[in-house]
């Protein structure tokens, strides 16, 4: 099966970080896997993609791609952009926080999560991306949990590994937003 995915929200929530960890879970689950990303010149404040392709299909013939299985959109202008391009039967996730207008769609799957308020109550506000990353795979198990875990040891540098138990707290607490 093949899954195509947008990530898609302000610079500074960790969207390209997300999508990195969901590419290198998928490669540590023996998927096929593209990462592309996509931004502005601002790295925090301005919009920022990503989409990321998992197979177990073969090889990936392109990266690039017009419309998506799954949609997770943290802010109202990713979901005017993107809600259009989210495949009939598909699904699409969005944080409350950073959408006032809700998806109106009805031919998907819709999927409202409180990523951010979920966020007050860690450790670290850093950790909204591996809510959002655990509500994702909660919904729709993609990879396993495990093959996350060992992503964040090769995404995270050495240095930060004392931040690896309070992000994988932070994916558990993503999975019992959905759960």
């Amino acid at each position: 099966m093949k899954t195509e995915i947008i990530i898609a929200g302000f610079g500074g929530q960790g969207v390209l970080s997300m999508g990195k960890i969901l590419a290198y879970a998928g490669l540590m689950h023996g998927l096929d896997v593209t990462w592309m990303p996509s931004y502005g010149p601002e790295q925090r404040g301005g919009t920022a993609n990503v989409t990321v392709i998992l197979s177990d299909e073969g090889p990936i013939s392109s990266p690039v791609l017009d419309t998506f299985d799954i949609a997770v959109l943290l802010n109202q202008q990713s979901l005017d952009k993107f809600e259009s391009r989210v495949k009939p039967g598909g699904i699409l996730i969005y944080d409350s926080y950073g959408v006032h207008t809700p998806p109106q769609r009805t031919d998907i799957t819709v999927y409202r999560i409180e990523a951010m308020e979920a966020t007050f109550d860690m450790p670290s506000s850093k950790t909204y991306n591996m809510i959002v990353l655990g509500a994702l795979l909660g919904i729709e198990h993609i990879v396993p949990s495990e093959s996350v875990d060992l992503a964040l040891e090769k995404v995270i540098p050495s240095r930060h590994h004392d931040l690896l138990e309070v992000n994988r707290t932070a994916f558990r607490r993503g999975m019992e937003l959905v759960g």
